[in-house]
C-alpha cells in the first residue's frame, strides 16, 4: 500500500477442518509447532434473499485451523524436514513404475534421472495444462504428450473454475457481525472471510 503497509492474503483454501483422528495427531503436532493455530471467530450464512446473515455458527462448534502466519506455513515446514528435497522449476517428462523395486521412475523433460518415489502425487490439474505455459511462460510440471494414459485419466476430472477477489478496507466492517460467511440463493458468490481475524496476521511494513 502507499503507506509502506504489506498485504498478505489467503487466497487458496480459507482454512481446514479434521475429521480423522490419525490427521488430528499431525494436526496437534503442527500446532505445537506454531505451524497452525485453530480459528475462534463467528462464522455463518448470508441469504441473498433474504438479505440477512443465518445460521450463525459459534466458537467451538467445529474447529477449523489456519496456517501461521500464512496457509502455505505447512508446505513450506514439510519443505525442510529431514529426508526431503524440494525442487522446484522441473517438469515430468517420464514416469515409470519399476516391478522389481515396487516404486515409481521419474525423469525430467531433458532426460535427467530424478530418482526413484514410493508415491507420485499430482495436486492439481492445472500442472498438465497448456494454460500453465501461457501464465508463466515455462513447460507444465507434467508432460502429459509422453503420458498418454495418465492424460486421460486427468482429462475426466471435472474443474470448476473459482476467481478469489481480495480486498482491503482502510476501516473495519462493523456492519459485518460476522469473520466469516458462506452465500445462499447467489449464482456468483460462495463465501467471504476476513483474513485480519485469523491468528498470527499482522500487518507488516515493508521497511521493518
Amino acid at each position: 500500500m502507499e503507506d509502506g503497509t504489506e498485504l498478505r492474503f489467503d487466497h487458496g483454501a480459507p482454512y481446514f477442518t479434521v475429521s480423522n483422528d490419525e490427521v488430528a495427531r499431525v494436526v496437534s503436532g503442527w500446532e505445537a509447532r506454531g505451524l497452525v493455530a485453530e480459528w475462534k471467530a463467528m462464522f455463518a450464512c448470508f441469504d441473498r434473499e433474504a438479505g440477512k446473515f443465518t445460521d450463525f455458527e459459534k466458537e467451538g462448534t467445529i474447529k477449523k485451523y489456519v496456517g501461521v502466519p500464512g496457509m502455505n506455513s505447512i508446505c513450506k515446514s514439510l519443505c525442510l524436514e529431514d529426508g526431503v528435497v524440494a525442487k522446484f522449476g522441473v517438469t515430468i517428462g517420464r514416469m515409470d513404475w519399476i516391478q522389481d523395486r515396487s516404486s515409481w521412475l521419474l525423469a525430467s523433460l531433458d532426460g535427467r534421472d530424478l530418482g526413484h518415489f514410493d508415491y507420485v502425487v499430482a495436486t492439481d490439474k492445472n500442472i498438465a495444462s497448456p494454460r500453465f505455459s501461457g501464465l508463466t511462460g515455462r513447460p507444465p510440471p507434467l508432460d502429459l504428450s509422453l503420458l498418454p494414459q495418465l492424460s486421460m485419466m486427468i482429462q475426466d476430472i471435472p474443474v470448476r473454475s473459482c476467481f478469489a477477489l481480495m480486498l482491503a478496507f482502510s476501516e473495519p466492517l462493523t456492519k459485518v457481525p460476522v469473520q466469516g460467511f458462506s452465500f445462499n440463493n447467489s449464482d456468483y458468490l460462495s463465501w467471504a472471510f476476513c483474513d485480519s481475524s485469523k491468528p498470527g496476521r499482522a500487518h507488516v511494513p515493508l521497511n521493518s
